[in-house]
């Protein structure tokens, strides 16, 4: 009998080796960022979501992160890019990201206002000059602090993309004043700040999907709308549009975000090849937003088909002058101390 327990207990001591063996080998996968206290580049695979299609500049910097990652990884780390919604949506994304289904996306940040009154920044009229003041923003002290409101959801902010400023066109007058809008009804992404905006200039305003525009300016749904002029040239804006007014009163920008639990979960050889494929896929979304957008305006002059009107230092002025009690209203609930120090870039 006692030799029977000795063999017994023998074969069950292998069983535990065996699966001890087993589970210490174990491929982990989907970002579980488990492990993180081991030595080496660990073995994973990192989601990157998107809205938009291929051929822009969010979608052509997820792939930069992609060819950084996999190659300074040796492989070890794989990255899968789905562009186009085709993993999630602008609706359900950010609430995957959280539950860690999804390791990095990209939204529009006015998707981010509910989460955070910060991410109305990009919506403040005539608040940055260019992409560069904008780009500073974001990467200095104040953006990071906004980013680092997120992080009671489980959502670390890791950078902003930029599409660019916003410009308008219509097909009633050529917009130079402030006046010039009163009673005109303009497309706008939606949100409190920019109804507030148009109201202010005696315009309404009306949210309609991107991809129902085109149809909604060519019927007289809408009068106008204002967008980057990539979009315009792109979906093609001018050939139902008369007028367009260079104004870079509004932005549109993106927010690249990551689950922290995943990003917390990797070792620093690991987040180290992470973090550099972020900062060049910032960089990369970066050159090729500026590109496509001084493109795009190249293109919409020589088509011809839509009278281009530039804004004035003067005519600015005239809109900020007209547009104060809304700088005033939002500044107080975005924090003044922000809005300063968005202004000195």
């Amino acid at each position: 009998m006692k030799k029977m327990k000795k063999l017994f207990l023998g074969a069950l001591a292998l069983v535990m080796m065996f699966t001890l063996a087993a589970c210490g080998n174990s491929e982990k996968t989907e970002g579980s960022g488990s492990g993180a206290e081991s030595d080496g580049v660990q073995e994973i695979t990192i989601k990157i979501a998107h809205v938009v299609a291929e051929n822009t500049p969010k979608h052509q910097g997820a792939l930069k992160m992609k060819e950084v990652i996999e190659k300074e990884s040796d492989g070890k780390i794989k990255v899968q890019v789905y562009p186009n919604s085709s993993l999630f949506g602008d609706k359900d994304e950010y609430q995957n990201l959280v539950a860690n289904n999804v390791q990095f996306i990209l939204p529009d940040m006015s998707k981010l206002v509910g989460n955070d009154p910060g991410f109305n920044i990009p919506a403040m009229p005539f608040l940055f000059e260019s992409d560069e003041a904008a780009n500073a923003f974001w990467d200095g002290e104040k953006g990071q602090e906004i980013f680092k409101r997120l992080e009671k959801d489980g959502v670390l902010g890791m950078a902003m993309w930029p599409n660019g400023a916003k410009h308008m066109t219509n097909d009633k007058k050529a917009i130079k004043k402030p006046g010039d809008l009163d009673g005109m009804k303009i497309r706008t992404q939606g949100g409190q700040l920019l109804e507030a905006i148009y109201a202010e200039l005696g315009a309404g305003s009306a949210s309609i999907p991107f991809g129902e525009l085109y149809t909604a300016l060519q019927q007289g749904t809408v009068d106008g709308q204002e967008n980057t002029f990539s979009n315009i040239e792109s979906k093609k804006f001018d050939e139902v549009q008369k007028y367009m007014t260079i104004m870079g009163h509004t932005r549109v920008d993106y927010a690249l975000l990551t689950n922290t639990k995943f990003w917390e979960g990797l070792n620093d050889e690991t987040k180290a090849i992470v973090q550099k494929g972020v900062d060049e896929g910032t960089k990369l979304a970066r050159e090729s937003a500026k590109k496509l957008n001084d493109d795009a305006l190249a293109k919409l002059k020589d088509n011809g088909q839509v009278e281009i009107n530039e804004l004035s230092d003067a005519e600015i002025e005239e809109f900020k002058k007209t547009l104060e009690p809304i700088y005033n209203e939002w500044a107080e609930k975005i924090g003044k101390d922000i809005i300063e120090d968005a202004e000195s870039k």
